[in-house]
């Protein structure tokens, strides 16, 4: 991935989409307030509710949604490439909070505060850093797969998607979201899929699993008080046979 994900504009960018409350990411009535809180609706929207053994959440970037698995897992893995949100998520479990900089315009600048979650286990978590590519074999097998909009950031995604069988047991749910925006900043153009992601997406995990749900997941992440990113992720569910 680029050095982008490891400087401080880009840590603060994500805490705020994790951590930040409705009115200080989206300080307009009329803006689209159903795309907020989108880490936290990847977990509770989509993923079968009921208490689980071991969760993995991979390119969990700065931790909330691995914050929300703990509620229902025992133990949670969050992985992530960027050294920068990994400590910044580290920074959250262990002090409860993390002050950050928002943008308003220009040079001006808001600070605000990421606090850890209510109602989670942060004692069950445990995060560091890693390659979606070049996951270790010592990690086991789990119950649940969280990878939110990590596919098409991948240098080789196929490499991600053919490790993701031996990561799931029978009877273990995956889920993956991305806005299918590949970009040859992170992926070249021949990784690309050849027609639609979902397509791409069935051809290569049906082998192994069965789609059991699809959704289409709108998120929302401020560059400063009036330019957002608004996006669409493919969301879907998938479980091992």
């Amino acid at each position: 991935m680029s050095n982008l994900y490891e400087t401080q504009r880009l840590v603060d960018e994500y805490l705020l989409f994790h951590y930040g409350q409705d009115h200080e990411i989206l300080p307009w009535e009329n803006g689209p307030v159903s795309a907020l809180r989108f880490p936290v609706r990847t977990v509770t929207g989509l993923l079968p509710a009921g208490p689980v053994a071991r969760a993995l959440d991979i390119g969990c970037a700065v931790g909330r949604s691995s914050f929300e698995l703990s509620k229902t897992s025992q133990e949670v893995i969050g992985i992530d490439y960027s050294h920068a949100f990994i400590h910044a998520a580290q920074a959250i479990q262990t002090q409860g909070r993390l002050p950050y900089q928002i943008t308003r315009e220009g040079h001006t600048t808001e600070p605000l505060t990421a606090h850890l979650p209510e109602d989670i286990h942060a004692g069950r978590v445990t995060f560091q850093q890693g390659d979606a590519m070049d996951l270790p074999a010592t990690l086991g097998t789990f119950d649940l797969v969280h990878a939110a909009n990590l596919v098409c950031r991948l240098t080789e995604p196929l490499r991600f998607l053919t490790r993701l069988p031996s990561l799931l047991g029978s009877g273990g749910h995956l889920l993956l979201t991305t806005p299918c925006t590949w970009l040859a900043d992170f992926t070249p153009p021949d990784r690309w899929p050849a027609g639609s992601t979902l397509d791409w997406l069935m051809e290569t995990l049906a082998p192994d699993f069965t789609l059991v749900q699809q959704k289409d997941l709108p998120f929302l992440i401020r560059e400063h008080a009036r330019k957002f990113q608004w996006s669409v992720a493919l969301g879907t569910v998938w479980q091992r046979r």
